[in-house]
């Protein structure tokens, strides 16, 4: 195998609760994350000499910062693989949007060099290597809609119903760091167990304080709110709403005001990568 295509898939949270701060300044948080089936592409082609490289450029991501390319040096770095690679990146998602654009092309990185490469790392394996990059990465290995706590990486998986988001792009980038960092960031949700998930009120402790600073995020939910209730995924700035079929959610999308963007997406019962690499 010499080359491979893979696709790495965005993310809602369809809850976000910030229930504490650790010494560190890292925020404890519970989420339910859900894979949805808009996605960027990579394309990997295997080097002999050694060299990781992206081939294109992604508008606004210097090489060196992408996490896709970290997350490659990483993989190399961390096995002694004397192969390289050459990655394409087709980006689809909207960076800044909280829908984990970035951390999903590092775990599609992470699981397709383990596979170009004939590495055989374990997904628990991987799952560390991810989170060094970010608190996100190890979701999109672990493969399956999830109940998280901690930062983010303490997941069990979780089953949900098929339904159809619309998922609006309001046109501002939400730095993450300025949203957890701002005083007015409620921390202080009731923690939920496992039980009392299904019944409890699902909100995102972010989405007040993004609505404040970012006042195009307050006007798509207060759009979309008018035909189901609305959300902001993470910290920002995409929103979305959920549907039980495509034709309710693409009837939504198509009274959308031309000044706004969206696109309906279906809700993934796991990750399209899941079966390349062994528990």
């Amino acid at each position: 195998m010499s080359k491979l295509t893979a696709t790495a898939p965005a993310k809602l949270n369809l809850f976000l609760h910030v229930i504490g701060r650790r010494a560190d300044g890292y925020h404890l948080l519970q989420t339910l994350f859900r894979f949805i089936d808009l996605a960027d592409t990579l394309h990997f082609t295997a080097r002999k000499d050694g060299v990781v490289r992206r081939v294109n450029e992604v508008e606004g991501v210097p090489e060196a910062s992408d996490l896709v390319v970290r997350a490659a040096r990483l993989l190399h770095r961390e096995t002694g693989c004397t192969l390289g690679v050459d990655i394409e990146v087709e980006k689809c998602i909207p960076m800044g949007g909280g829908l984990g654009g970035g951390s999903s092309d590092a775990a599609t990185t992470l699981l397709s060099l383990n596979r170009l490469w004939g590495l055989g790392l374990s997904r628990d394996r991987l799952m560390e290597l991810g989170l060094t990059l970010g608190a996100d990465v190890p979701v999109f290995i672990f493969g399956q809609n999830a109940f998280a706590e901690g930062v983010g990486e303490r997941l069990q998986p979780w089953n949900l119903p098929e339904s159809w988001y619309v998922v609006l792009f309001p046109p501002v980038n939400v730095p993450t760091s300025v949203i957890f960092s701002h005083p007015e960031l409620t921390r202080d949700s009731i923690s939920l167990t496992m039980r009392a998930l299904e019944t409890a009120a699902w909100h995102n402790d972010l989405q007040p304080v993004a609505c404040k600073m970012f006042p195009e995020v307050a006007q798509h939910l207060e759009w979309l709110e008018r035909f189901a209730p609305a959300m902001m995924t993470g910290s920002g700035a995409c929103v979305f709403a959920g549907f039980a079929s495509e034709a309710k959610a693409q009837a939504v999308l198509q009274q959308l005001p031309s000044a706004m963007r969206g696109v309906v997406t279906q809700g993934l019962s796991r990750h399209p990568l899941h079966d390349w690499v062994n528990d």
